[in-house]
């Protein structure tokens, strides 16, 4: 049979975040899809801010035929025009989910980097091309998709943590502090949710009606195949409690990537998105097989 392969596609969608999960879908919204990439390459996970009047997009870059994960900022205009790309951040293990946000005077980077074994927290040296290692914060597991927020007087980290498909796609920790360079503390309740349709984070958190909203990635039929916003209705260092909404799929404009959707991450008026179609095609193996072809000659 041959090798399935998730390729993604980031899209720019005209509308706030929060009327998004007000509307419940992405379908009858402006999308302006960034360009697909070579074949067997994608950009996923975007995260951006608005500086100086400029639009900064941080994604994950890959390439099947490396597996190896960098971070590149994406050159978009305001109008959404496509510019090109920069890497940023590289690292001798694979790196994704660039959540960027802004604290203390400083830009933040939480880059997932599970397989280093543990998180490191980057601050920006030069914005938006420079990065240096800030804090790296012991955690009970390695993070999947460390989404840090602030929330009542405490920085906190959202995350998925490392081990069986089944536990990075289906259970959700916390930790808490009272800065961003700790000490952190594990959540006494971890995991404070195990659901395979709501717990990876996949976004990061905002505040709809009143309410503290995390979008996360529903990975019941395939990984990433929606997005759910779930509904934080206690968050304290002893307590949790949510609830999550109904799934917000790839919208029909986004055919032929409509196979998943994992990233809903706000951005001022836009919000950014990343969508999936699955390869089925015979290139998947012969890259595999070029690959386990060069090992065996080196």
């Amino acid at each position: 049979m041959p090798r399935r392969s998730d390729i993604w596609r980031i899209g720019l969608v005209d509308a706030k975040v929060q009327a998004i999960a007000a509307a419940g879908t992405l379908e009858g919204l402006p999308v302006r899809w960034l360009p697909a990439g070579p074949p067997f390459t994608f950009l996923a996970d975007p995260f951006g801010l608005w500086r100086d009047g400029a639009l900064h997009v941080f994604a994950e870059a890959y390439d099947y035929r490396t597996r190896h994960g960098t971070i590149d900022l994406l050159h978009v205009g305001a109008g959404g025009e496509w510019f090109g790309r920069t890497t940023v951040l590289r690292e001798p293990w694979h790196l994704s989910y660039p959540c960027v946000f802004e604290a203390d005077g400083a830009v933040f980077m939480a880059p997932e980097a599970h397989r280093s074994g543990g998180f490191t927290l980057y601050r920006a040296a030069e914005f938006p091309h420079r990065w240096e290692p800030f804090a790296r914060p012991e955690l009970d597991t390695p993070a999947i998709d460390p989404t840090p927020f602030r929330h009542d007087g405490l920085w906190w980290l959202a995350y998925s943590p490392a081990g069986p498909q089944a536990h990075k796609q289906g259970r959700l920790h916390l930790a808490f502090a009272e800065s961003l360079s700790g000490p952190w503390r594990a959540h006494p309740g971890n995991p404070v949710r195990i659901d395979r349709a709501s717990s990876r984070p996949g976004g990061a958190p905002f505040l709809h009606q009143g309410v503290l909203t995390l979008p996360v990635q529903d990975c019941v039929r395939t990984y990433g195949a929606a997005i759910r916003l779930l509904r934080i209705r206690e968050l304290t260092p002893d307590g949790f409690a949510a609830d999550a909404a109904a799934p917000i799929a790839a919208p029909t404009a986004a055919a032929p990537y409509r196979d998943g959707l994992h990233t809903l991450s706000a951005c001022g008026d836009l919000t950014l998105v990343d969508v999936k179609r699955t390869d089925r095609s015979l290139g998947g193996l012969a890259i595999d097989a070029g690959r386990v072809l060069g090992r065996w000659r080196s």
